[in-house]
């Protein structure tokens, strides 16, 4: 256990608030030593919580972290959780000696290494000044890190204080009692944007099938998440844009029976970045495509081009193929049928690099569609089902199956490596990608573009088939994202 506490500080008010604390933490502690408390449900379901926001592998520090249970919960590669009471260290080293425990004030930590993930959990209401230590943990802060927060919701403070004076619950010192409001403001000010926001745990005790009812099922739904104990806050730092940074972009064509559509790719592709490349992944075509696009690769030898013929079946196969090959640091989808015009796909580059969001996602239903573009039924199902994702994945999603997605490829690396926790279930590729950024709480950003007619060939979709495969996606969400 290492130790930096210092009393930095001559604002004496502030010194004896950190005194009365320090004293009353490692009371806490030695208490919960010899009884755990009520509680006990509340942090194995916290526990679980951030499991889910948290993928597994990453370098995590915790600023608060008591015993350290939260911090090894989350299976980091590097774990390191900073408190400033000795007690509590004592009993998280002691748990845990394959972390690192450092002794502490929140508000004077100092690092020279860089996290992917930094938790605060149940710690701002406790804190002198949070705006301070938000602003100095911006410091120690990766560039692409997740800030996970959780707090109690004011609405509980009379059943906190209840509980305490039934002696249910450790007596708690006076509580800042913030709302989502109050943090989502205090973290812009220290260069931080929120990503989602969630209400959690309706029921804090463990009561056979209630607590699985109220805390996985009924705080989704409202009213019932407005009574919810807990809020839990995901936030980013704000991107740092270098304009002379020109990254290379690889753009995946899935190709299926669009032969007459290769030529007309080559001519309006725009070139972006350092280089574009294109590659094509041609998947069991009946009419002559792969000639096609072998023979515009001929005449087009100023384009850096792969052909790639698919072995497995569905355009999300071609996708994970063409991804799996590409030498560009911005992946971007662009469909063959040319739905989707190439001229739009440098805004869908300047959205992703100026920091807008970490994954851009086309939306066909903005703008009004030409005449035979998508047909009334599908168009109403699109946008039922946008509503229902939205919800599900908790953050705004308007258009699930719009062909044109952007990313960068590191991301990409850490969905396909978080795979197993959906498995290999998407025939289209576009929920892979979604569920994936989402479980990585990346930034989703919904980009309009002007959906077109098709001028070679019949679409692809099967309505009552991929109809029936949305709906079950719809119950897979919920399963694994939702109801977690």
């Amino acid at each position: 256990m290492n130790s930096t506490l210092e009393q930095t500080s001559t604002d004496t008010a502030r010194l004896q608030y950190q005194q009365v604390r320090w004293l009353h933490w490692n009371n806490v502690a030695r208490k919960s030593e010899t009884s755990p408390g009520w509680g006990n449900y509340y942090h194995q379901r916290l526990a679980q919580l951030y499991r889910s926001l948290i993928a597994p592998g990453q370098s995590v520090l915790e600023i608060g972290c008591g015993r350290g249970d939260l911090l090894a919960a989350v299976n980091p590669a590097i774990g390191v959780g900073v408190d400033f009471s000795e007690a509590m260290l004592r009993a998280a080293t002691e748990g845990h000696p394959d972390l690192r425990f450092i002794h502490a004030d929140a508000h004077d930590v100092d690092f020279d290494e860089k996290f992917d993930v930094i938790i605060l959990s149940d710690i701002l209401n406790d804190l002198w000044d949070v705006q301070t230590v938000l602003t100095n943990i911006s410091r120690f802060a990766a560039p692409n890190a997740r800030i996970v927060i959780n707090v109690y919701s004011r609405l509980w403070e009379p059943c906190l204080k209840l509980a305490e004076w039934l002696h249910l619950a450790n007596a708690k010192l006076d509580q800042n009692w913030l709302t989502v409001q109050d943090i989502s403001n205090l973290l812009n000010l220290a260069d931080f944007e929120v990503i989602s926001q969630t209400q959690e745990i309706l029921w804090p005790f463990r009561t056979w099938l209630l607590s699985d009812l109220t805390n996985r099922f009924l705080v989704k739904f409202w009213p019932f998440k407005h009574l919810a104990l807990t809020n839990i806050i995901v936030a980013r730092p704000r991107p740092r844009v270098s304009s002379a940074t020109r990254p290379s972009v690889s753009v995946i064509v899935p190709a299926r029976n669009e032969a007459g559509n290769i030529s007309e790719i080559f001519a309006r592709m725009p070139q972006m970045g350092r280089f574009t490349e294109l590659v094509f992944v041609e998947g069991n075509s009946t009419d002559n495509t792969y000639e096609a696009i072998k023979q515009e690769i001929a005449k087009n030898p100023e384009w850096p081009c792969q052909l790639l013929r698919q072995s497995g079946r569905g355009k999300g196969d071609a996708v994970r193929l063409g991804f799996d090959r590409a030498r560009g640091e911005i992946l971007m989808i662009f469909d063959a049928d040319l739905t989707v015009a190439p001229e739009d796909l440098p805004r869908f580059l300047d959205a992703l690099t100026s920091g807008r969001g970490e994954f851009i996602n086309g939306v066909r239903l903005v703008y009004p569609m030409e005449r035979e573009a998508m047909r009334f039924l599908n168009l109403l199902a699109n946008r039922s089902f946008s509503l229902a994702f939205s919800w599900l994945l908790g953050q705004p999603i308007k258009d699930t199956l719009c062909g044109t997605k952007v990313l960068r490829k590191r991301d990409y690396e850490a969905i396909a490596a978080n795979r197993s926790y959906f498995g290999d279930f998407d025939p289209f590729g576009d929920f892979d990608l979604i569920f994936g950024a989402v479980k990585l709480n990346l930034r989703i950003a919904d980009l309009p573009i002007r959906y077109r007619e098709r001028t070679y060939g019949a679409t692809n979709i099967q309505r009552w088939r991929h109809g029936w495969l949305l709906l079950r996606m719809v119950v897979f969400a919920a399963r694994r994202l939702k109801f977690r």
